[in-house]
């Protein structure tokens, strides 16, 4: 069987993300990956628990969406393990990376991680996102598991710059739930996660203010 080292490799080969991860970052995707595992088996963190699960489901499916994430401020909303927030920060030094949870065992696993890590362009608040008051509004705002798309918009709506993108990342085409919120995207992406034979999708929708 081949090793993470190479699977991630060549996931990252897949995505085209070749020029823009390099080996250091995939060095670290990989700790941050043994810190999941270890953690894991105190904390919870994630269902997701054999190592080749979490490299595809967790560290790969994050990668999927590095492309499409502007320079600038990014919010990681419900972030909880940390995806696809930490993952961003350590593939994207461009980006001021804020990761928000209310659950406090799993913001103490991402501070640890910020640490072991060296991630300064990291920032894990634990709180209720309807109450976070950043100083500066976030460029974009990303989440993969939080909610429904009308709640996450509702709820941060009070985050996100003018002219900012919302990104929820969702699996099948979420035609109905778009529908329903009467939200119409700007994008809908179709994601291709290496080694993964299930529907990946990223919406995408603007804030006109």
């Amino acid at each position: 069987m081949m090793s993470f080292e190479r699977q991630l490799a060549a996931g990252i080969d897949a995505l085209g993300l070749h020029a823009v991860v390099n080996e250091a970052m995939q060095v670290q995707c990989l700790a941050y990956m043994a810190l999941l595992q270890k953690w894991n088996k105190v904390y919870n963190l994630t269902a997701v628990r054999a190592p080749q699960d979490m490299l595809v489901l967790h560290v790969l499916d994050s990668l999927s969406v590095v492309s499409h994430i502007q320079c600038g401020r990014l919010l990681d909303v419900g972030s909880g393990g940390g995806l696809p927030g930490i993952i961003i920060a350590i593939t994207r030094p461009d980006v001021q990376v804020t990761t928000i949870d209310t659950v406090q065992k799993k913001t103490i696993f991402m501070r640890q991680v910020k640490a072991e890590l060296q991630l300064e362009n990291l920032q894990v608040v634990h709180d209720r996102v309807e109450q976070h008051q950043p100083t500066l509004p976030y460029t974009q705002i990303i989440s993969r598991a939080f909610s429904e798309i009308a709640l996450f918009k509702q709820l941060t709506a009070h985050l996100l710059a003018p002219h900012g993108q919302w990104l929820a990342m969702k699996g099948v085409r979420p035609d109905q739930e778009l529908q329903q919120a009467g939200v119409v995207p700007s994008q809908v992406i179709r994601l291709q996660v290496p080694q993964l034979d299930a529907e990946r999708h990223l919406v995408v929708f603007e804030n006109p203010a």
